[in-house]
C-alpha cells in the first residue's frame, strides 16, 4: 500500500480538490483507494458525499477503542472509500501529544488498511505540529500544491527546511503548480522557469478553473461532470504522472 499525503502549510492552495480528483482517478484505474479526511473542516468529505456520517472521537481512535476499519464509508464511485472528517480532529494534536509515541501513531493506525487498499490518501490540515510530524512519518509521498506566487513558494521552502531539520529525509516531496492563471505574468514566468524550491516536483500544472470551484455544487470530482475541460484533462495528466512516480500499473 502507498500512503500519499496532500499537504501545504499554506491554506487555500487546492490540496483538497487535488486529493479528491486524484483519488477518483486512482479508483477508476482499479486501484482500491481510501481517502482519509484529516481536516476538521471536512471539505473532502463534503465533495464525496460523506459529510453526514456518524461521527467518531479522535482520542478513542488513537487509543484503539475504535477500529479504523469501521470508520470507512463507501462513495458512489466503485473502489473509492472515505474516512470522513470529524470535528474532534481539531484536538488531534493534543491527543497525539498525549500518546506514547506521537510520531508513529498514524502510521500504526493505517498499516492494517493495506490488507484492503492499494492507496491511502491523506487530506491534511495546514499545520506544522505533532499531527504534521505523524503524517510525514506515515506517508510515502508528500504532494504539495503550490500557487505560482512568492508567498506560496516561501511556504514550500519552510516545509522543506522543517522536513530536513526533523530528519524526514526518506519522504518523497512532490510539489506542483496549482491554480495557474495564464493571464498573470508571474504565473507564466514561474511555469516557464520553475524556481529551485520546485525541484524534483511534478511537471503537470492545474489551471485556475471555475469547474474546480463547481465541485461543491456537484459534490463530485471535475472529471465526473466536466470531463472535457482543461481542468479535468490536467487532473488526469497529474494522476498519470504521479502513478508513474509510484510505479503503479494498470
Amino acid at each position: 500500500m502507498h500512503t500519499i499525503a496532500f499537504y501545504n502549510l499554506k491554506g487555500g492552495v487546492g490540496k483538497t480538490s487535488t486529493a479528491v480528483n486524484l483519488a477518483w482517478h486512482a479508483a477508476r484505474w482499479k486501484h482500491r483507494t481510501l481517502l482519509w479526511d484529516l481536516d476538521p473542516q471536512g471539505a473532502a468529505s463534503f465533495y464525496l458525499g460523506a459529510d453526514n456520517e456518524k461521527g467518531y472521537k479522535a482520542g478513542s481512535l488513537l487509543k484503539g477503542r475504535q477500529p479504523i476499519g469501521r470508520l470507512k464509508v463507501g462513495t458512489r464511485w466503485e473502489g473509492l472509500d472515505v474516512i470522513p472528517s470529524d470535528i474532534t480532529l481539531r484536538n488531534l494534536d493534543i491527543k497525539l501529544s498525549e500518546a506514547g509515541n506521537p510520531r508513529s501513531a498514524l502510521k500504526k493506525l493505517i498499516e492494517p488498511l493495506g490488507e484492503h487498499y492499494r492507496l491511502t490518501l491523506l487530506d491534511c490540515p495546514p499545520t506544522l505540529s505533532p499531527l504534521a510530524e505523524s503524517i510525514f512519518a506515515a506517508a510515502d509521498v508528500l504532494v504539495i500544491p503550490v500557487i505560482p506566487s512568492h508567498l506560496s513558494l516561501r511556504s514550500l521552502e519552510q516545509v522543506r527546511t522543517w522536513l530536513k531539520e526533523k530528519n524526514y529525509g526518506n519522504l518523497k516531496v512532490l510539489p506542483f503548480f496549482n491554480m495557474v492563471d495564464r493571464r498573470r505574468l508571474l504565473h507564466l514566468e514561474m511555469i516557464a522557469k520553475p524556481p529551485a524550491a520546485m525541484r524534483g516536483g511534478l511537471q503537470t500544472y492545474i489551471p485556475y478553473s471555475t469547474h474546480v470551484e463547481q465541485m461543491g455544487e456537484h459534490r463530485a470530482p471535475v472529471g465526473e461532470f466536466a470531463s472535457h475541460t482543461p481542468a479535468a484533462r490536467a487532473y488526469r495528466h497529474l494522476w498519470f504522472e504521479l502513478a508513474g512516480k509510484l510505479k503503479l500499473h494498470g
